[in-house]
């Protein structure tokens, strides 16, 4: 149950990363001089996966002309009253052969997407495992290996993980999803986060937690976050780099 495409999610705003987001879509910040989809790309490349999605919306024509024929579009028109849902959603039919799944702002280290890809689990979900928590964290409830339930809300008693951004679907997983979004689409979830669709899927199916033990990775929502990313997260990502190389 390999799985051999891409679907990156772009057409957000970046509202809270202003001014820098005035007329940029955040996927196209740059660290260590290269834009956050470009690493991703790359990221993506070394695994294999070359067929990539990307869902654009906010300045969607900066990502075009920045991406050329590199990838395949989708395009979310309606992304100012809408969410990831329903720009996943949009892309159900990238999605029902299987697909990686990544938000745009989300700078990893490759070894993440090898870890993800190779976990036995056809269904699985990036988190980092931990009690720490903004309000804004995508915060994961966990049985075991088993994702429960997603939600900023969760309370601390039930958050045991944090979100990383990056699922795979694959087997029967794609068209369980696909489903859960059509459902959710149905009945006025378009604005919300896709781990609302993720949520529900996991209510009746497997869904596995994938852990990051502690290798590199940030999800950029704040332009603190997009310093830390190049002053502390995309240096370690490096230095790892070399350490696998070298072996």
């Amino acid at each position: 149950m390999s799985v051999t495409k891409a679907i990156i999610l772009a057409a957000g705003v970046g509202s809270r990363l202003r001014p820098l987001t005035d007329d940029l879509p955040k996927c196209l910040l740059q660290v260590g001089g290269r834009t956050l989809i470009d690493h991703q790309i790359a990221a993506l490349g070394r695994d294999g996966i070359t067929d990539v999605t990307v869902v654009v919306g906010y300045c969607g024509d900066r990502i075009l002309r920045h991406l050329g024929s590199r990838v395949r579009y989708v395009d979310n028109e309606r992304y100012e009253c809408t969410n990831s849902l329903y720009s996943l959603w949009l892309a159900r039919e990238e999605l029902v052969s299987g697909a990686l799944i990544l938000n745009s702002d989300v700078l990893a280290q490759p070894l993440l997407f090898d870890r993800l890809l190779q976990s036995p689990a056809p269904d699985a979900i990036l988190v980092e495992r931990g009690d720490a928590f903004e309000a804004e964290d995508m915060k994961v409830m966990l049985n075991g290996s088993l994702v429960v339930d997603f939600g900023k809300d969760l309370s601390r008693d039930r958050a045991h993980a944090h979100n990383v951004g990056v699922a795979k679907f694959s087997g029967e997983g794609p068209a369980r999803l696909v489903a859960c979004l059509e459902h959710l689409v149905a009945t006025g979830h378009e604005n919300d986060w896709v781990p609302v669709a993720f949520r529900e899927f996991a209510s009746h199916w497997p869904l596995t937690a994938v852990t990051t033990d502690g290798l590199p990775w940030i999800e950029i929502d704040y332009a603190e976050d997009l310093t830390r990313a190049r002053l502390e997260i995309e240096p370690a990502i490096l230095a790892l780099d070399g350490v696998v190389s070298a072996r």
